[in-house]
């Protein structure tokens, strides 16, 4: 919903930001993987997407699909960063997104953008919530 601040956040928006893509067909690149009848588009497509490990340099789109995912199918979207974030952190979102699942059947997408930058204890602390999807 719109209110007296809106226009003024939007303009105060940086220009990667406000150029970002909306969709899958404004998104550039990565048609190996999102081109026309690839799979990942597909499971998009049919909101049948998974838990998935995105990976690459900065700038390739990585945070950008994610939350094209998670829009398409009218989910949250939560983005953490590991070096900001704990595991406490990261439990209280999945203890909410299973709350809000139950609840309203209403899916959430996680990004934990620099996962590699938590030790291999801190990594283990998701596996039980990833392999319950």
């Amino acid at each position: 919903m719109d209110n007296l601040f809106t226009n003024m956040h939007n303009n105060m928006k940086p220009l990667a930001e406000k150029m970002r893509p909306k969709n899958l067909d404004e998104f550039v690149g990565q048609q190996h993987i999102l081109g026309e009848g690839k799979l990942l588009r597909r499971l998009i497509q049919a909101n049948k997407v998974p838990s998935v490990v995105f990976y690459g340099p900065p700038g390739t789109g990585k945070t950008t699909l994610a939350r094209m995912i998670a829009d398409s199918s009218n989910s949250n979207f939560v983005k953490m960063n590991a070096i900001s974030s704990g595991v406490a952190d990261a439990k209280a979102v999945i203890e909410e997104a299973k709350k809000t699942f139950e609840m309203y059947g209403k899916k959430t997408y996680l990004l934990l953008d620099e996962v590699h930058r938590w030790s291999k204890s801190q990594q283990d602390t998701l596996l039980a919530s990833l392999e319950a999807i």
